[in-house]
């Protein structure tokens, strides 16, 4: 399992770059493969903003439904359009063609309260 060093990671299993004043997010290569086979998702439209911890989507898989959890407070600036057709990118390559929208950062030390790869790898330890 992959956890690049350069992102963020909540406590929810949801990864996230920070690019200044906007960040990508996406599920951690950890959480899709526990869901296992992605068949669909449903990603908020552009313009939306959430709060940290809000709920602003769902992945379904083969075996259940997963809300995706909002890792930072801020607005939906881009979804990724290819997932549509292609959900199954989430499960191939989480961290690239598999990354979910793009947010404009409303709260930056928000992204303080977020683990490191390695924390996240502790938890994840810590969990099974």
């Amino acid at each position: 399992m992959e956890f690049p060093k350069e992102l963020l990671y909540s406590e929810d299993h949801e990864w996230v770059k920070d690019e200044g004043g906007r960040v990508t997010i996406g599920i951690t290569d950890y959480a899709q493969s526990q869901l296992k086979d992605i068949v669909y998702v449903d990603l908020p439209e552009t313009g939306i903003e959430y709060k940290k911890g809000e709920s602003m989507g769902v992945v379904e898989s083969v075996k259940t439904v997963a809300d995706i959890f909002s890792p930072v407070t801020g607005k939906v600036i881009e979804k990724n359009l290819e997932l549509k057709d292609h959900p199954e990118y989430i499960n191939t390559d989480p961290y690239g063609k598999g990354w979910l929208l793009r947010m404009e950062l409303r709260e930056r030390e928000e992204l303080n309260g977020l683990l490191s790869s390695k924390a996240y790898q502790g938890k994840l330890s810590e969990e099974s």
